[in-house]
């Protein structure tokens, strides 16, 4: 396969497939999140019920700005929703809350791989903010100068992505599971008959769409990365 072959697979159809997955989510959603549910409480009161299912006590629920920006920290039991979440009760709200919930489930069963994600989420950062200035940085000198410099800020920028790339293929199994927990409280507490599900489930799996895009994004630059390395090294 040519260069720019190369460069298509591993670069061009990652990137392409992100901007269908944030499509498709931000589509997903905007649907869902016009359907209101029969039992017509909040995606808050989702949440709350969810976690004190399970004997969590200690975790805030607040509200945040912005679409989308609902996430769970464990380092402060902080479970936030953004405002069509927290204070809606339509079908992809009340989705988007479970499944925040069954983050700080994991988060209080010990989920394995969550504690994996928290202890990679430092070094991730520090990758995430050095491996383009490093990797333009080793792709320039290597191409007009051919030094050793360039050759050894590429393997920085590898290990950087590397970084990047098991943090994403990690948070993979604690989407999923999240989701999964998340849809079985929502059906068992009673909060949604069955048929709303599909609501749910076409807004969950957009989500995690979004994650396997994010990994496939990550895995292309790596070996990207890695195959300009191996034909250096080959020269």
């Amino acid at each position: 396969m040519s260069g720019i072959g190369i460069w298509i697979v591993l670069i061009i159809i990652p990137m392409l497939f992100g901007l269908y997955a944030q499509a498709k989510i931000r589509s997903a959603y905007s649907k869902n999140v016009r359907i209101g549910s029969r039992g017509g409480i909040t995606g808050r009161e989702a949440a709350e019920a969810v976690i004190r299912s399970a004997g969590i006590t200690d975790v805030k629920i607040v509200e945040v700005p912005g679409e989308l920006t609902d996430h769970y920290n464990p380092l402060t039991k902080t479970l936030a929703l953004s405002a069509p979440n927290y204070r809606g009760h339509s079908l992809a709200a009340l989705g988007v809350a479970a499944h925040e919930a069954g983050h700080a489930i994991q988060h209080k069963v010990g989920y394995a791989m969550m504690s994996v994600r928290q202890t990679l989420a430092p070094a991730t950062q520090i990758a995430a903010g050095v491996s383009n200035f490093v990797i333009i940085g080793g792709i320039v000198l290597l191409s007009y100068a051919g030094s050793a410099l360039g050759y050894n800020l590429l393997v920085i920028g590898a290990i950087a992505l590397a970084v990047i790339c098991l943090f994403h293929l990690v948070t993979l199994p604690v989407e999923f599971d999240a989701s999964r927990r998340a849809k079985e409280q929502l059906v068992g507490l009673g909060i949604l008959d069955r048929d709303e599900m599909r609501g749910v489930n076409e807004t969950l799996g957009a989500a995690a769409l979004t994650y396997v895009a994010a990994f496939v994004a990550a895995l292309g630059s790596l070996l990207h990365i890695l195959l300009i390395l191996a034909g250096n090294r080959r020269d």
